[in-house]
């Protein structure tokens, strides 16, 4: 076994900084110098939801860049010293329909996560990437383009991916009219990317401050969604709704939105919901989902972002501070994006 250093859970909500075993490298693998991750809200969940008498332990991180350290005998995409990033799945059964389709963020077996997930071949529970080492598959790991900042790339793995697919599996581009309910960490993604793809965008929030940065971040328009004369004049209107909201709430003033044909993508709130069938049915509207990203798409989202010059808004932290990026994360006091600097590890 290898070891680095990392931050752990020691409780719910609380992280403490300690030595982390990681496999030695099998054949295929990549091992690679941890030097940014991203903060995500599921990290925060993962945490306060933790069981301190859990066997399993947890070390949060899904959204990391990093420079490849060790490279296993099989491995010829990746050398030694090569910049490379990796998302919230570092494996799959690599047969299924989905995985054949490039899809192995749906896994009909279920793909292994970056963190809490179990390994494939010795059932260990993987340990995430706030940790100056991970050990990663070099199938699931992606060459970050040299247009690309690390830590500005980092939330891409997560947040970016997440919005990227709705917004090509419906076919976003020039002439579509997409609105982004929410503008938090994938709201402000999924706008830059929605204009980047030829979209007009639309930012839905019922915060008047994030005006001024809806279109700071290339929104052509603002829907102050507590405006009853705004939202009656955007009635119909958008082709894609991307619902990026993190909180049960009531779809109906979203469907309303959407135009004819078109679809209210929820990639916020992902628990129970209640629907009125009627508010589907006038407009023949759509509901959808989406969660992460298969390995093609992810390596595509990459491209289009250093072709674009697109990366998050982030707000760099040292990894001593991540109670701090959490606690502030829980009172949404970011914009956009906390990134964690793991350099202080060493």
């Amino acid at each position: 076994m290898r070891t680095t250093t990392g931050w752990q859970a020691d409780g719910p909500g609380t992280l403490r900084r300690t030595s982390l075993e990681r496999r030695d490298l099998r054949p295929d693998d990549v091992a690679v110098r941890v030097d940014h991750c991203g903060v995500c809200s599921t990290d925060l969940h993962a945490l306060n939801g933790y069981d301190q008498q859990a066997n399993a332990p947890l070390v949060p991180g899904h959204e990391f860049t990093g420079v490849v350290t060790e490279t296993g005998p099989e491995v010829t995409a990746f050398s030694v010293g090569d910049r490379v990033a990796v998302g919230n799945i570092v494996d799959s059964c690599g047969s299924c329909a989905m995985c054949t389709a490039g899809q192995e963020n749906f896994c009909r077996s279920f793909p292994t996560l970056t963190y809490g997930g179990t390994d494939r071949q010795d059932g260990s529970t993987t340990l995430g990437a706030y940790s100056r080492e991970y050990v990663v598959r070099a199938a699931f790991a992606h060459p970050l383009p040299s247009g690309l900042d690390p830590a500005e790339a980092a939330p891409l793995l997560c947040a970016g991916v997440t919005v990227w697919e709705p917004l090509r599996a419906h076919g976003v581009g020039p002439g579509s009219r997409v609105a982004v309910a929410g503008l938090g960490g994938l709201g402000h993604l999924a706008v830059k990317l929605a204009v980047a793809l030829g979209a007009t965008a639309t930012v839905v929030s019922r915060t008047r401050d994030k005006r001024e940065d809806a279109h700071r971040l290339g929104a052509h328009d603002f829907l102050d969604a507590t405006d009853p004369r705004d939202t009656a004049a955007a009635r119909d209107s958008f082709d894609l709704l991307i619902d990026t909201v993190p909180a049960p709430h009531d779809l109906a003033p979203h469907l309303k939105l959407v135009a004819m044909d078109g679809t209210l993508s929820l990639l916020g709130h992902l628990g129970p919901l209640t629907v009125e069938v009627m508010d589907l049915l006038v407009g023949r509207k759509k509901l959808s989902s989406a969660g992460s990203g298969g390995r093609p798409a992810t390596a595509a989202m990459l491209r289009f972002c250093s072709d674009h010059g697109i990366a998050a808004d982030v707000e760099v932290l040292p990894s001593a501070q991540v109670a701090t990026a959490l606690d502030r994360l829980a009172r949404n006091d970011v914009r956009y994006r906390f990134v964690l600097d793991l350099s202080d590890l060493d």
